[in-house]
């Protein structure tokens, strides 16, 4: 075993359910709030700035995971996790107090600071006290806590709001997120070497500052503001200048936030890109399978939803039998079947029309979801397997950032080829999406589908740069 280990395989069972419960908590946050806004606005106010409780906490989280990812490889997994959960519940305790709008987004973002370790670190242990064997059967209880939190999510946030009060949406998580805490101090014993550590703090306000204005780029272009517009311009162009600096101040940092290593490293930079692009094809279905249900096959909001769960119910699915396969097979044959069953899940998309039943909508979203365990789960173990403890938290945290990343992309790219369409049909007038006559919006869904499609071509491409076999390495890097 790792320096963070426990003695007896017995022993991973309550660390693991520790595990299963905090990210659980930070997935269904992540989704819990989409019913309950109507409730929130009218105690609160401030519906123009509601969108921000989505975009701050995401942000949040994302920028943060690379570095709680070095802080664990720094000073132990048990004190970041505990870090990231004592943030989480606070903010949650905080945001159910909040008093107005503005308040509560800032809480929104304390909320996304501690996911962000909860998220990073919490797959970092699992790496660490289970084997590669093991590990693929772990990744599926990880990805089954997903999925019951895209479904549980949203149904809890509306009962909160319609029988109780909104603010029950944030308080519920104390008492879970304090016992995961507590089973997490008890059972997990880390042996961490304690040595002096030179941090890199301007390392990590640079990548901070360079990633977020990046994502908030990339988030908010074309909606609030146009592309070409100076504000967008100047976010990009002062990303850029940040993370130049930033890849300057790595080359000399003695203890680098994110060493400049891992994007020579082979492994590594096949298993990020594999999550680049499955971030990418994610939003092309969360984002467009519900509305094209609605809109224009004319079923309501949660029938709609049905559509998308067929993604998370084939994930977990492929994610808990990959192992076998990769073990056999090989990674890279493992993630190229993987990269075709999505390919051939987003080939079946483009068949759905206005006269499609919901089950047709469905079938593609679940081929795709079969194909996203056989990427997805390989590819965090293949980077964690592929480095020594002393670098599993960097090699995990720049896996979940990659996928971060891709999603703002599909984010910016998919809106931007949908708007585009709508724009040429009204001629430059884009009103909200879900407003538009499904002979409108008919078209400019089915464009981001071909999108997603190429998407899937590119995930095949990547599935080719993993090698085969995966040696653990003894040594420190």
């Amino acid at each position: 075993m790792s320096r963070a280990s426990v003695g007896l395989r017995s022993e991973r069972g309550p660390i693991l359910f520790a595990v299963m419960l905090s990210i659980g908590l930070v997935a269904i946050d992540a989704t819990i709030l989409a019913t309950a806004v109507p409730s929130i606005v009218e105690d609160l106010g401030g519906f123009a700035q509601f969108p921000w409780l989505f975009s701050v906490y995401l942000l949040a989280q994302a920028v943060s995971v690379p570095i709680y990812g070095k802080l664990a490889d720094l000073f132990g997994r048990k004190p970041v996790m505990l870090v990231g959960v004592s943030l989480f519940v606070i903010g949650s305790l905080v945001c159910g107090l909040a008093w107005s709008m503005a308040s509560l987004i800032a809480f929104r973002a304390l909320q996304g600071l501690g996911a962000g370790a909860v998220q990073s670190t919490g797959m970092t242990i699992v790496g660490d006290i289970y084997s590669i064997e093991e590990r693929s059967k772990v990744q599926g209880y990880l990805a089954s806590v997903w999925a019951l939190a895209s479904v549980v999510g949203p149904t809890l946030g509306g009962v909160f709001s319609d029988y109780a009060s909104w603010r029950w949406i944030f308080l519920v998580n104390l008492p879970v997120g304090l016992a995961a805490a507590w089973m997490l101090w008890r059972r997990f014993d880390e042996r961490v070497e304690r040595t002096r550590h030179r941090i890199d703090y301007a390392g990590a306000v640079l990548l901070a500052a360079g990633a977020t204005l990046l994502l908030l780029g990339l988030l908010e272009g074309g909606v609030r503001w146009d592309w070409t517009s100076p504000a967008s311009l100047g976010l990009f162009a002062t990303s850029l200048a940040l993370l130049v600096g930033f890849v300057v101040v790595e080359r000399r940092a003695p203890e680098p936030v994110l060493p400049l290593w891992i994007f020579r490293h082979r492994v590594l930079n096949a298993a990020n890109a594999a999550s680049f692009v499955i971030g990418v094809m994610l939003l092309g279905l969360s984002s467009y399978v519900p509305l094209y249900a609605q809109t224009v096959l004319g079923h309501g909001a949660l029938v709609a939803g049905l559509a998308l769960a067929a993604m998370t119910i084939g994930w977990p699915i492929t994610a808990t039998v990959a192992g076998r396969f990769y073990l056999t097979i090989g990674f890279r044959a493992t993630l190229l079947m993987g990269a075709g069953l999505a390919m051939a899940g987003a080939l079946i998309l483009l068949t759905v029309d206005r006269d499609s039943s919901l089950l047709h909508l469905a079938l593609p979203s679940f081929v795709m979801g079969l194909g996203f365990g056989f990427v997805a789960s390989p590819a965090v173990v293949a980077a964690q397997s592929s480095v020594t403890w002393e670098h599993r938290g960097v090699a995990t945290g720049a896996n979940m950032f990659a996928r971060n990343v891709g999603s703002s992309v599909g984010v910016a790219v998919f809106g931007a080829v949908a708007n585009g369409i709508v724009a040429a049909r009204l001629g430059g007038h884009v009103p909200a999406l879900e407003n538009l006559a499904p002979g409108v919006l008919d078209p400019a869904v089915h464009a981001v589908f071909v999108g997603a499609a190429l998407t899937s071509v590119l995930l095949l491409g990547v599935a080719l740069l993993m090698p085969g076999r995966i040696v653990e390495p003894a040594t420190r890097q």
